[in-house]
Formats: C-alpha cells, sequence, structure tokens
C-alpha cells in the first residue's frame, strides 16, 4: 500500500512539471506580461554658474536680452543681479560674490588703482547723459553760469564729466554752479516741484523725468558738448572680470562675451524695440516698458573690445586724469587691466 502511495505522489510532481513547462513565459511575446520602458530623461547636470551684476540704468540695459534667455533656460549659466549703484559692485568683487561686473569706467579704474584683482573686458555704453531744464535760458555749457543743479553720479562719469565740461567751457565748478548732488528720483522731484528747475540726468532717469513732466526740456545733449572739447570718445560704461575667476574659466568669459555682444545687438536693434524694452522693465533695468521704449535709442548701447576697447578707455581716462587724478584713482592704469586676446 506505502508503495503504491508512493507512486501515485511521483505521478502527480511528474504531471505538475510537465505543465509547467508547457505555460508561456515572460518573455514568450505576450502583450500584457512585456516590461514597461522608462520614459524618464537622463538628468542634465548644470555647470557652474557665473554671478554677474548689472546696474539699473543705461550700464545694464545691454544684459536685457541674456538676462531673458538666461531666465528661459533649463541649465542657466548666469546668476544675475541688478543693483543701483556703483559702489554696491566694489565690494561684491572684492569678496568674490560676483564674477564679472558692469560697472562706470572711471569706478573701474578706481577699483584697478587701489586692488587689483580685475580686468575689463569691454564697453558698453557711451554717453548717455543730458542738461534738462524747465524753460529755456540754456542754448551753451556757458549759459549755465550763476545756475543751481540738481545732478546724480557724484563720484562717477556725470560729476568728472561736468567738472570738464565747465573747466573747458572757462567756468569754474566751485564758483560759477551749484552742484546738489542727490539720487535719481530726489533729482525728479525737485525739477517736478521746480517752475525753472536745471538738472543734470543720464537716461533712462532723464526719459522718466520728461514722461512724469511734459514741462522739462533736454536742453544739452553731454555727449554732443563733449566732442566739441575732445578727440576721445565718452566711454561712460565697461564690464569687468574678476582675474581668479578669469583664470580658473576662461571658457567661460569667453562664452559670456560672445552672449552679451549678442544681446547688446538685439538690444540696440530698432526693430526689437518692444520686445527690448519688455526685457528691461522685466528685469528692474527701468521703471516700465514705456519708459525703456523711449529711453533705449538714447542708450548709446556699443560692444567694444579688443585694442580699439584699450583705446578708448585710455584716451578717455588721459582726459579724466587731466582734470582730475583722483576720478581714476591716481593714475591711468596699466595694460594688464585690458582684456586684449
Amino acid at each position: 500500500m506505502k508503495k503504491r502511495t508512493i507512486a501515485l505522489m511521483m505521478c502527480l510532481v511528474m504531471a505538475l512539471g510537465l505543465a509547467a513547462c508547457g505555460k508561456p513565459s515572460a518573455s514568450s511575446g505576450s502583450a500584457s506580461s512585456t516590461p514597461e520602458v522608462s520614459q524618464s530623461q537622463p538628468e542634465v547636470t548644470p555647470g557652474p554658474q557665473v554671478n554677474v551684476m548689472v546696474m539699473t540704468g543705461p550700464t545694464g540695459v545691454g544684459a536685457a536680452q541674456m538676462m531673458a534667455a538666461n531666465a528661459l533656460s533649463a541649465t542657466p549659466t548666469y546668476n544675475f543681479t541688478a543693483v543701483a549703484a556703483n559702489d554696491e559692485v566694489a565690494p561684491a568683487l572684492a569678496k568674490g560674490e560676483t564674477d564679472i561686473a558692469c560697472i562706470a569706467t572711471p569706478v573701474a579704474a578706481n577699483l584697478y588703482n587701489k586692488n587689483g584683482g580685475i580686468t575689463v573686458l569691454a564697453v558698453n555704453t557711451l554717453g548717455v547723459l543730458y542738461i534738462m531744464e524747465k524753460g529755456n535760458t540754456i542754448t551753451d555749457v556757458t549759459s549755465l553760469k550763476g545756475k543751481t543743479i540738481y545732478a546724480t553720479g557724484q563720484g562717477a562719469n556725470p560729476e568728472f564729466v561736468i567738472d570738464h565740461l565747465l573747466t573747458q567751457n572757462g567756468l569754474d565748478p566751485d564758483k560759477d554752479v551749484s552742484i546738489e548732488w542727490m539720487t535719481a528720483p530726489e533729482v525728479t522731484a525737485k525739477m517736478v516741484q521746480s517752475t525753472d528747475g536745471v538738472c543734470l540726468l543720464p537716461v533712462p532717469a532723464a526719459t522718466a523725468l520728461q514722461l512724469k513732466d511734459t514741462g522739462v526740456r533736454e536742453a544739452l545733449n553731454v555727449s554732443a558738448e563733449w566732442d566739441k572739447i575732445s578727440e576721445s570718445p565718452l566711454v561712460m560704461g565697461c564690464v569687468v572680470v574678476r582675474n581668479a575667476f578669469m583664470q580658473e574659466h576662461p571658457e567661460l568669459v569667453e562664452q559670456f562675451l560672445n552672449d552679451y555682444e549678442k544681446s547688446i545687438n538685439f538690444m540696440k536693434d530698432e526693430a526689437n524695440l518692444s520686445q527690448a524694452a519688455e526685457m528691461v522693465a522685466a528685469h528692474g533695468i527701468a521703471a516700465n516698458a514705456a519708459i525703456a521704449a523711449k529711453a533705449i535709442p538714447q542708450c548709446n548701447l556699443i560692444f567694444m573690445a579688443g585694442a580699439e576697447m584699450r583705446s578708448a578707455i585710455q584716451s578717455y581716462y588721459e582726459v579724466l586724469f587731466s582734470a582730475d587724478p583722483a576720478s581714476i584713482g591716481g593714475g591711468n592704469p596699466d595694460d594688464d587691466f585690458y582684456h586684449v586676446p
């Protein structure tokens, strides 16, 4: 009986084994058993970001298209910060908190002569200053005699430029005029309240003032007045890089210059004005798109690099040095200051 039971059990095991062999396997092509294919894409590892600081106003306008494109990128190359004053840039460069910065040309020379450690890469803006007034009394620089001028930009281009213009036209900046230095909003408030005010402002602040008070007119284009007394161009804005960053990431510096040139060319193209104005406003470089649209054509945007850039800045610095050596930190920077590949 036991032998019969064992034999039956062995037959049952064999039958179960044969049945299992007859079943389709998971890889037999059955639609229900096809393994799922993952749709996820491989992760893109972002490279190092370049910290870039731009100024609100004309010095920052050229970067607006670049800022807009960077904001839409899945792996942005740049980390942009917009600031209102030159004196916010210097400590950021010194501490390594920013790698590349758009800054006034005299401020760049002062930084270099004081601490070294930076190189100028390109010129980004030419003259953007205007003498504005309520009334029709100012026809040339000499007619500023006896006037009180509300102005912004003490210690930077506006102060050095207006002092040089006055001196070259036979006026003493300390005796023949009274210049009151203040912020652009303060200048605007003074002009709006005044019946015969005079001011010195860059665009787009000058543009914003005219939109706010239609009684204010452009009396003098400072760039045109500068050209009457100097053969050197009025190069007001430039872009600099920390030397330590350029030594570590030369390829990123070259990429920045390529992107920046394209951005400036886009911003200065009249066909792109409406879109460019929206970009300027979106990134806080001007108060709104209406102001930006009127100001951009007056911003004198330019991308000037290499030997041409060096020659233009050196000529401008020579004029400033002859007027006041302290304006550029006591001396014209040497050739190591200029990025000339």
